[in-house]
């Protein structure tokens, strides 16, 4: 049975404006600046610098109020010229330059890729035809870490669906063997331990190298489980003879393909949001000036509305002329609200959390990190948890200490002995110190932290331990062990 009813409902939708502003908050400094850039680029209502005052000594227009309001009397309603389309026509087409436009761009050196350079070096052997395509094939198997993860079978096969080419594993080999002569040595390994031992047998002969050989060929299981003891019994050595090999293995790398060096690498410089300095035991914040740039309405503009204004004969031209300058000029005046909003946001956003944590920025010692989550922050400046997420993502604070991420700040809370609530980057920090003091003959196991953390005054269970390590990166006691 079909019914139709009426039905009221209150839903909270965020406009355009208030969605543009919300991106704002999230852009660090220099991701901030190129949105700057685009729209000064797009709007001509919109200048940057100082304001030049006019022969009265006024900034503004009175013909455009601070309200954004436009007070000029015309037939013209502002919903019919708004539009989200802010793209200028000429940025459409392909060819948006003319010719005598200055080229301001900045070549770069495009190098070659690690495979052009592997395949540069085949040049350097005799070989047939056949095998000159099956080896440029193979070195465009490898990986950017040197390695080639195919199976013999599985190359065998793509030559033949691919490259039209018939080969047999014999020639595939000889092929590889080739390869793996390749500069940096290692490169074309199809394992960590092939990759090893092909970098060994490059260098000249000497006691421990061989032995370090021999260790990899027969007992490389034991070798990465760090077994000193049975190697030593199996290769009836000492622990200083197996100390020599092991450090001939150590001075290996096992990524041979990150030693190329003929890419360009970019590197991404950080532009701290905030900076926080400590003078006469008070803590001072400032905001980069770069996020507070001077931004003001075009005085051109402006005065263009103000003649049309004086004009008596309005003229179907010049009514288009002005929803153009009106529809500018409202973007302008939003957008520098919104550019001092987003700074009046940052600031009280960042202050509360330098107050929250007043103690750990005047010593540097993490022990003194209060837990803090998003909320806490959020409740203290009456603002929503999502505005409070977005000024810590991605923003940078340059601090006495170093430039930290905001969102190192926050953290969860655990309670110790005394019911007090604690940082987890406390704990963090001190099982980081306890590995880090550890006999490395007799590393710590998660279950012994675990109780040094308890004599401490942390609660603190083995699978916490071991979930926190992982985290920071720490492998397991085993993985820790040294000759020393």
């Amino acid at each position: 049975m079909l019914k139709q009813s009426l039905q009221q409902k209150l839903q909270q939708k965020l406009s355009p404006q208030q969605i543009q502003l919300m991106k704002l908050i999230q852009l660090p400094t220099q991701a901030f600046e190129q949105k700057l850039t685009q729209e000064i680029e797009e709007n001509p209502a919109l200048e940057s610098g100082k304001e030049e005052l006019d022969e009265f000594g006024d900034e503004s227009n009175d013909d455009y109020d601070d309200t954004g309001t436009e007070t000029i009397e015309t037939d013209i309603n502002i919903d019919d010229y708004l539009s989200d389309d802010e793209i200028p026509s000429y940025k459409l087409q392909s060819n948006n330059y003319s010719s005598d436009d200055e080229d301001n761009r900045i070549p770069y050196s495009g190098g070659i890729s690690f495979n052009q350079h592997l395949s540069n070096q085949l040049n350097t052997f005799s070989l047939e035809p056949q095998e000159e395509q099956i080896a440029e094939f193979m070195v465009g198997c490898i990986d950017d870490n040197g390695y080639i993860r195919r199976t013999v079978e599985d190359i065998i096969d793509d030559l033949a669906f691919s490259e039209n080419i018939y080969t047999t594993t014999k020639e595939i080999e000889k092929i590889l063997s080739i390869i793996q002569q390749l500069d940096p040595a290692g490169v074309g390994a199809r394992s960590l331990k092939e990759c090893l031992l092909i970098q060994l047998r490059r260098k000249d002969e000497t006691k421990d190298r061989l032995l370090a050989i021999q260790i990899l060929n027969t007992s490389f299981e034991q070798f990465v489980k760090k077994h000193y003891i049975k190697m030593a019994q199996k290769f009836n050595i000492s622990m200083d003879e197996l100390k020599g090999a092991i450090q001939e293995v150590e001075k290996l790398n096992p990524k041979p393909g990150g030693s190329f060096a003929g890419n360009l690498t970019i590197i991404e410089h950080i532009v701290p949001d905030f900076s926080i300095r400590i003078n006469d035991g008070e803590l001072e914040l400032s905001l980069n000036a770069r996020n507070a740039p001077d931004l003001h309405i075009s005085r051109e503009y402006d005065n263009m509305l103000k003649g049309y204004s004086e004009s008596k004969d309005k003229s179907k031209s010049q009514k288009d002329a002005v929803m153009f300058i009106k529809q500018k000029l409202d973007a302008a005046k939003w957008f520098i609200d919104a550019i001092k909003q987003r700074q009046q946001t940052l600031m009280i956003t960042m202050n509360a959390i330098l107050h929250y944590q007043k103690q750990y920025l005047l010593t540097g010692d993490e022990r003194k990190l209060r837990p803090m989550v998003l909320k806490d922050i959020a409740d203290q400046i009456h603002m929503d948890v999502s505005t409070v997420s977005r000024v810590a993502n991605s923003k940078y604070v340059d601090t006495p200490y170093g430039t930290k991420l905001v969102k190192e700040f926050f953290s969860e809370s655990m309670k110790n002995v005394q019911g007090e609530d604690i940082s987890t980057r406390e704990i963090k920090k001190i099982l980081q110190t306890e590995i880090e003091n550890e006999d490395k003959k007799r590393p710590l196991t998660d279950e012994k932290i675990s109780s040094l953390l308890k004599e401490s005054g942390y609660l603190i269970a083995r699978r916490t331990v071991a979930k926190y390590r992982e985290q920071l990166d720490i492998p397991v006691a085993r993985l820790r062990k040294k000759l020393l």
